[in-house]
């Protein structure tokens, strides 16, 4: 393959390679869980379409969305130019999978999953294109064989790509999923990247392909080692308060869903992310030597796991 083709946006290949992630998501997790996520198609007022797939009280699977998006508008909202203000007002096209895992057992952990692309002035000799996207892993009870798991698949994503691809993307997840007014980590890390446009286009999709090829190797053994571990009232009551803190990431932080939102996209495929059940507690402490203290004191810290 010559450079110029390597160099040349193709939106056709990356929708498509959505499309299926999309369908193996579903399908490794219904096989999980024995129930169906339910479709629901649209399209993009100014142009565009996507389709929603919801997982909800399922056996493992207390609430679960794997959307694919690919919308067009006229100009960029502000969430994507803030660090290109070069692109403020250009037409843009925006493709997706989006994904968060939500189980039913508290000690299986929630899980986020997105991978992305963006192109803008396409209609031009020299458009702006880039990839962005990661996963994220997010437990409530912590157990260190699962993230070690979790990190070394990530780290396998990586190989073969940029010469510490790993270290510098997972730093970068520790860094963006983390909530300035807790003071902590929303939970374990993973990988995160954006504006990936560099060697050439052939590389940097490729790479967002090896991400999203390898969120399933990296959950679905943890979603099956836990989904069956004995849980009481204790323990539902802190995985609801915990999952308050990925609600604030969500709804302060998050870029993904801020886009979303300024650009005028599906507000219920944007929040679909936020869980069924939640609860805030003013002043909660746990007791000392807890496994709820260990979650925070341990896990919920940005350390190297695979040291």
């Amino acid at each position: 393959m010559n450079k110029e083709i390597e160099n040349t946006p193709n939106i056709s290949v990356v929708r498509d390679y959505l499309l299926e992630l999309q369908n193996s998501v579903c399908r490794g997790l219904e096989g999980v869980d024995g129930g169906k996520f339910q479709e629901d198609r649209w399209d993009y007022e100014s142009g565009g379409d996507g389709q929603s797939r919801v997982l909800a009280e399922g056996s493992v699977i207390e609430k679960g969305g794997v959307n694919f998006s690919h919308i067009k508008g006229e100009s960029l909202p502000a969430s994507a130019t803030n660090q290109r203000p070069d692109l403020a007002g250009k037409a843009f096209e925006a493709l997706g999978v989006s994904l968060v895992i939500h189980p039913l057992n508290p000690f299986a952990p929630t899980s986020h999953a997105n991978v992305r692309f963006f192109i803008a002035d396409q209609n031009t000799s020299n458009p702006v294109w880039w990839f962005g996207g990661g996963f994220d892993l997010t437990p409530y009870y912590g157990f260190d064989e699962d993230v070690v798991h979790w990190h070394t698949i990530s780290r396998t994503a990586c190989e073969g790509f940029e010469e510490g691809a790993h270290e510098k993307y997972k730093v970068w997840c520790d860094e963006y999923f983390y909530l300035k007014h807790r003071e902590e980590q929303r939970g374990v890390g993973g990988l995160f990247f954006d504006d990936l446009n560099s060697p050439d286009f052939l590389t940097a999709f490729s790479f967002m392909c090896s991400v999203g090829n390898h969120f399933l190797p990296a959950y679905l053994p943890i979603l099956k080692r836990r989904h069956e571990t004995p849980w009481g009232e204790k323990e539902r009551q802190w995985q609801l308060y915990r999952r308050g803190r990925y609600v604030e990431f969500n709804l302060v932080f998050d870029r993904g869903t801020l886009f979303g939102l300024q650009s005028g996209g599906r507000t219920e495929s944007i929040l679909m992310s936020l869980p069924p059940l939640v609860r805030w507690e003013y002043g909660l402490s746990p007791r000392a030597g807890s496994a709820e203290q260990n979650l925070i004191e341990h896990y919920l810290i940005a350390r190297d796991w695979l040291a």
